[in-house]
């Protein structure tokens, strides 16, 4: 038989490894340093680059894209050629791959603290950045299946699938969610609005777990884990039946985010009934990752590597179960907005996306320099280190969830409410929060003994930068007789890409587009009309201060929070001109969609200089920079003109006025402070843009009541 000779490209492989290792460090680092500013304010810093609210995106973002994504790549530029027998498809776009991806982060934690962002979870990166991320992910593909294309092993082995999968979805999701109108190189809004914005956001940012954190990382684990082991897959036929059912019924999961907003109560109940079937498909997955190890215990209790895996898996099956439970609305009501969601997603991500990739680097760096992992006790360290790490992590933050949860709804003997001040329930967080920084902190710990351990294993080997492999050409794959029906699938990449799109396309349908065209799901209240100049301009500024990351506005229909917020629960309508929404996702401070007239300016002025004078105890930054930054207006004709471009009705030719309403507006604010005995205020500060903002929010409802009643 014929055998051809050819080699591995193993320096991509290395570079998106370094690459994970040094921004997985950053990225917790960051991490580490926001969960320790809830505890201890001062962390703040008092600069406006290094606030938890421009924080926290970077952190997100860090560990989402630079640590696992890179972890993701090389892991794929590892197993792809080896496993269909058959070097990438080429060394230039596989070097323009690595490059564009490490601008693209580059970009990323350069324009966050700076606070240039679309406001939207897990894609907060503006249009341009965007737009790098579409090219990158073309090139990706082209790589990937031209790797496909010509490979030599004819069969496409279970780890594959889930790499076919995770890039037609990612595409999906990233186009559709990224549909922007700009305003500058540094500023866009949104296509979508209120309800829809929310819809599509959260669909985007459950699948981005799904398609991102969870189908590639699924890929890794079907090579790496059975590798590590020394075994094959336990069960073929199940791991068909994990991966068509994932991609198909996680698609339809991300409205279970949305539960009592203003989200038309049909595509919450989707969300619901689809989120409780994802509970079959990924268990599925993890007993078939477990299963590989049947057999091979006695190795799992000597080999870090494995503990690591076992651990990963493990963790995937309890986060995997415990995201549906929380998509019930009996439970749900209890956590959402609290700490609980924290704990819950840093199950997955600690526990599941970290110590996979720990286990994977410990595997693959020595073999990439012919060497023996410097020391196996070093790695056992960690490994004991990162667990008590989790578990330190994850317990305060559940403890604190479900405390917090409580509180917030529960009422006296007289029927009041028995904790009215919120302030009075995250201060007595706080210690908890401290408890989850230490449990970072010991996180953190095993990932720099990490670091030294695969550096001293690097020092100790030789790199192999192209690895020498035989096969002979693509073959039939030696199977006689009757064969199993998915072979046919497997054997035609094209037409699974195709296939997976099309499953995501049923659920992406039915959820998305009745809520664009039927007018009924979103309902119009007279009453709403668009943000003034001014209100543009502070809204702009709130949500490039992140503070979206620790308040919502949405006030759900719960007796205790219309007591609490001191007003009705929220409607559709009033989010029509939100572009993007804010709805937010946790609740560190209290729900400001009824903020508006709650106080007077001077309260806002004196609250954004020194929050602890208004509020006793707070463990909000201040942001003493609006005070003394002039608002930018060199802007404000393209916000209206893109505005009106989204759906905004501002007349014809408004922008040419918005400056002067602006000013007007801004004048009289300044005089309510001046009233106030707030004698440095200047309208053409940014706090006074904010301050306009926020007296906005929750008073067009207030305003339809009262035609109601005045009629």
């Amino acid at each position: 038989m014929q055998v051809e000779t050819f080699h591995y490209d193993n320096r991509t492989v290395r570079n998106f490894g370094i690459a994970t290792v040094v921004f997985g460090i950053v990225g917790m680092l960051v991490g580490l340093w926001i969960a320790f500013e809830l505890a201890f304010p001062e962390l703040n810093l008092g600069l406006k680059f290094t606030t938890f609210g421009r924080l926290r995106p970077l952190h997100t973002n860090a560990i989402i894209f630079a640590f696992v994504g890179n972890a993701i790549f090389a892991g794929v530029y590892y197993s792809l050629p080896r496993l269909l027998k058959t070097p990438m498809f080429s060394n230039l776009l596989s070097n323009l791959h690595f490059w564009g991806w490490q601008a693209i982060i580059a970009a990323a934690a350069i324009t966050l603290p700076l606070g240039i962002t679309t406001g939207k979870e897990y894609a907060e990166l503006e249009w341009p950045i965007d737009i790098a991320i579409t090219l990158v992910w073309v090139i990706f593909g082209i790589n990937m299946f031209g790797t496909i294309l010509k490979r030599r092993e004819r069969h496409l082995y279970v780890a594959i699938w889930f790499y076919i999968a995770t890039w037609a979805a990612i595409a999906l999701l990233h186009i559709v969610n990224s549909m922007e109108m700009p305003v500058h190189l540094f500023k866009s809004y949104s296509m979508y609005a209120g309800v829809q914005d929310a819809l599509v956001q959260w669909w985007y940012g459950h699948n981005a777990v799904a398609f991102f954190l969870t189908t590639p990382v699924l890929g890794l684990m079907y090579y790496f884990m059975p590798k590590a082991a020394g075994r094959p897959v336990f069960s073929y036929r199940l791991s068909i039946l994990h991966f068509w059912t994932l991609v198909f019924l996680y698609i339809w999961a991300g409205p279970h985010h949305l539960l009592y907003t203003s989200l038309p109560s049909w595509a919450q109940s989707l969300g619901v009934v689809f989120s409780l079937m994802l509970i079959a498909p990924s268990w599925g997955g993890m007993i078939n990752g477990l299963l590989t190890l049947r057999g091979a215990w006695d190795k799992v209790r000597e080999d870090p590597i494995l503990k690591f895996m076992v651990v990963a898996v493990t963790a995937y099956g309890m986060s995997t179960f415990e995201g549906p439970m929380l998509s019930l609305k009996s439970l749900n009501k209890v956590a959402h907005f609290t700490d609980w969601i924290v704990a819950h997603v840093h199950v997955g991500g600690l526990g599941w996306n970290g110590f996979l990739i720990f286990g994977m680097l410990y595997w693959m760096v020595p073999r990439l320099y012919k060497t023996k992992l410097f020391s196996v006790a070093l790695a056992n360290t960690h490994f004991w280190i990162g667990t008590l790490g989790i578990i330190l992590y994850v317990i305060p933050m559940y403890w604190a969830g479900l405390t917090s949860g409580i509180m917030w709804t529960e009422f006296n003997e007289l029927g009041m409410l028995k904790y009215p001040n919120f302030l009075e329930i995250s201060t007595g967080l706080v210690p908890l929060y401290a408890m989850r920084g230490i449990g970072g902190l010991l996180y953190f710990t095993g990932a720099v003994l990490m670091v030294y351990n695969l550096a001293k294993t690097m020092a100790s080997g030789t790199f192999l930068a192209r690895e020498e492999a035989s096969a002979p050409p693509m073959h039939a794959d030696g199977h006689t007789g009757r064969t199993f029906w998915h072979r046919w699938i497997e054997r035609r990449p094209i037409q699974m890409a195709i296939a997976s799109l099309l499953l995501l396309g049923v659920g992406t349908g039915i959820e998305l587009i009745p809520t664009f065209l039927v007018k009924s799901n979103v309902e119009t209240i007279a009453s709403v009309k668009p943000y003034t100049p001014l209100e543009v301009e502070g809204r702009d500024i709130y949500i490039r201060e992140g503070c979206y990351n620790c308040h919502s506005q949405m006030v759900r229909p719960f007796r205790a929070e219309t007591m609490r917020y001191k007003g009705e629960y929220s409607k559709a309508g009033e989010f029509v001109y939100d572009h993007p929404f804010q709805w937010g996702s946790k609740r560190t401070g209290p729900d400001l969609h009824r903020l508006g007239g709650k106080y007077p300016d001077s309260w806002h002025y004196n609250h954004m200089l020194d929050p602890t004078s208004m509020s006793d105890g707070s463990i909000m930054p201040p942001y003493p920079s609006l005070l003394t930054d002039d608002l930018d207006v060199s802007h404000l004709e393209s916000k209206i003109s893109a505005l009106r471009s989204v759906g905004v009705p501002y007349p014809d030719g408004y922008e040419k006025k918005a400056l002067a309403d602006l000013n007007e507006q801004a004048a009289a604010i300044t005089e309510n402070l001046k009233k106030d005995n707030i004698q440095g205020a200047k309208p053409e500060k940014e706090i006074i843009a904010l301050i306009a903002y926020l007296q906005r929010l929750g008073t067009d409802i207030r305003k339809s009541n009262q035609a109601v009643a005045a009629n």
